[in-house]
Parts: structure tokens; C-alpha cells; sequence
């Protein structure tokens, strides 16, 4: 829940919230395209597919999964500031299939405007949500720093016979999403004195719930591909998805699931719409076709900028999949998505 004491603004000094201030994808595909793929036939997964961690093959039985997730205040709160990260960078092992173990606090913080009473919320946040994942957070590494700034690098194993991927979706799966969309609109609405306590409540509720059961139903189902929804919005990772698929996907724009009221923010004013998620939907645009009936702030939402959302899967259209049922994966251009 939102903590009732008094806490230092902490969104007033983020130039964006949460994962709406990651770099553009479009730059982020470029820069590793440059790099190349990691030469070492023991990394299962690498950078080539846009997966959420990368995966390391131990012996015929274990796997290490590891990935690192930081990001400005999504919350004026410490303690929720802190809880939400932890469940956000969590989340990235989650979608691989694979179980978190260990983590590491990655911290940069204003001392002396923010102070270390705050410091210590943030890290009791993201403590109490890594011992609710029973991950062990063991150490990490701190910097002085005028925009504060935290996330956990997390470790984690899997089998490698049951890596969750998402390059690896079947034409005729159904798409699911585990969590509603619309986060990155509600902390856009915080930072402008327009989100409604109600809202906030939902939206901490959602951004603070891990991705392990959704995730344990992946594998029970049979899931063809799985990826969680973050900064790229969902049509962002779904476009990864079916990109890396070789695959194509039709998306129901009512069907998905929305956090309550904002879409009506989005339809009273478009300050509410944060700049992660207009650089999505330029980017977008190219891979993107729309209904002639899907209005503009459902346009908007489906790019939304979101912090620690659901897992969005392929799986088998009579499958007991988690969530709700949003679209399907079809074959086609591949990343082609069309919206109706």
C-alpha cells in the first residue's frame, strides 16, 4: 500500500518515471546490432533477439539468467519507489522461465537533498519485495548522484530445456497479458498533480505484484514465447516478440486490459502521456497498422511507457493461459502488427 507518512517528492527531481526514461528502442537495436552477438556457444541467449536476460549454460542441467534494471523515480514514495523497482527488474528473470536467487542493490542518490532516511526506504522497499520473491539481496554499489536512481541486478537458474523465450511464438497461438496496461500514464498523471489517490493505489498494486505465478503458468500451458511489458509499451515488446519470431500478430485494442480511469486521463489531456511512450509510437509507426476504429488515446495506451507490467505470452488458443486473451499471433511480415 502507499505510505501515509510524509516523503520527499522524489518524482520532482526525475526528468522522467520509471521505465519511461529508458533510451529509444530504435537506438538501443542499433547499438547492438553494432556489437554483434556475444562468441560463446555456452550463451543460450544473448542480445540478438531483444530478450528480457540474458542466459549462460552451465552443464547439461543449470543455466545462470542474469539481468540488471535501474530507472528514476516512478513514485514520489521511497518505500513503493523502492518496492516497485525490485519487482521490476525481478520480472526480467521471471519471463525467462527461470527462478531469481541472488541480486545486488544498484544505487545513485542525492545525499544531501534527499537524505539517507529516504536512501533507507528505497532499499527496504526493494528488500522486502526481493524476500517475497525469496531472492537474497547480498551486496551492490552506490553513486552520489543530483537524480536519484535505483534497481537490483538479479541473478537467477534455470533448466535449459525450459527457457522461456520470446523468439520462439507459434502462428496460431493466442496472445495473453497477465497485468492491465496504463501505469506509464498514471505516474505521468502523479508528476503533473493529476492522478487521483484511487488510481495511484491500483497502479502500486499492480506495479508491485511479481511475475512468478504468470510465469509458472507459462510453463504449464505450454507458452510458445514469453516477455514482460515495460518501457517499450506493450505493442513495443510485442513487435520484439513477433519480430523475433519471423511472425506477424493481430491485436484486439478493447480486449486489453487498462488500469481504471486512464483512459479517461488520457481523453481530458495528453500531458498525461509520457515522453517514453510518444517516442514509442513514432518508432512504432512503421510496424504498426490501426482500425480505423481505434481511437487515439487507445492508440496511446497500447504504446504506453510502463513500469513492472504483466508477462505477455503466446500460447495455445484452448490452453488455461494467465490473463486475458488480447490477439493472436499469425504468419506474415515479420514484427508486422495489426490493431483493431
Amino acid at each position: 500500500m502507499i505510505s501515509k507518512k510524509s516523503s520527499p517528492k522524489l518524482m520532482t527531481l526525475s526528468h522522467g518515471a520509471g521505465c519511461a526514461c529508458k533510451l529509444p528502442a530504435a537506438e538501443i537495436h542499433a547499438l547492438l546490432a553494432e556489437l554483434g552477438p556475444a562468441e560463446d556457444p555456452r550463451v543460450l541467449v544473448g542480445n540478438e533477439t531483444a530478450d528480457d536476460a540474458a542466459v549462460y549454460q552451465l552443464d547439461g542441467e543449470r543455466a545462470v539468467v542474469t539481468t540488471a534494471d535501474f530507472f528514476t523515480p516512478v513514485l514520489d514514495d521511497p518505500y513503493d519507489f523502492g518496492r516497485v523497482a525490485a519487482a521490476n527488474a525481478l520480472s526480467d528473470v521471471y519471463a525467462m522461465g527461470a527462478t531469481p536467487l541472488v541480486a545486488l542493490n544498484l544505487v545513485a542518490w542525492p545525499l544531501e537533498s534527499l537524505g539517507r532516511d529516504a536512501l533507507r526506504d528505497v532499499l527496504r522497499g526493494g528488500a522486502d519485495v526481493a524476500r517475497e520473491a525469496g531472492v537474497a539481496i547480498v551486496g551492490g554499489h552506490s553513486i552520489d548522484d543530483p537524480e536519484p536512481k535505483y534497481g537490483l541486478a538479479v541473478t537467477g537458474v534455470v533448466d535449459p530445456g525450459r527457457i522461456l523465450r520470446n523468439s520462439t511464438a507459434l502462428a496460431g497461438h493466442d496472445l495473453f497479458l497477465t497485468k492491465p496496461i496504463g501505469a506509464g500514464v498514471a505516474t505521468t498523471a502523479l508528476k503533473r498533480g493529476m492522478a487521483s489517490r484511487e488510481l495511484m493505489t491500483s497502479a502500486v498494486e499492480v506495479m508491485t505484484t511479481l511475475n512468478r505465478s504468470a510465469a509458472e503458468a507459462a510453463h504449464t500451458v505450454g507458452a510458445s514465447a514469453v516477455t514482460d511489458v515495460t518501457g517499450f509499451g506493450l505493442l513495443g515488446h510485442l513487435y520484439e516478440l513477433t519480430n523475433a519470431s519471423g511472425l506477424s500478430a493481430r491485436v484486439n485494442a478493447t480486449s486489453v486490459p487498462m488500469l481504471p480511469g486512464v483512459l479517461d486521463l488520457v481523453r481530458a489531456s495528453e500531458a498525461t502521456i509520457a515522453g517514453g511512450t510518444r517516442r514509442n509510437r513514432r518508432w512504432l509507426e512503421q510496424f504498426v497498422s490501426w482500425g480505423a476504429g481505434v481511437d487515439e488515446p487507445h492508440r496511446w495506451l497500447l504504446c504506453d511507457a510502463m513500469t513492472s507490467g504483466g508477462l505477455l505470452m503466446a500460447a495455445p488458443p484452448d490452453s488455461d493461459a494467465p490473463g486475458t486473451r488480447i490477439g493472436t499471433v499469425e504468419p506474415g511480415f515479420p514484427g508486422a502488427i495489426r490493431v483493431e
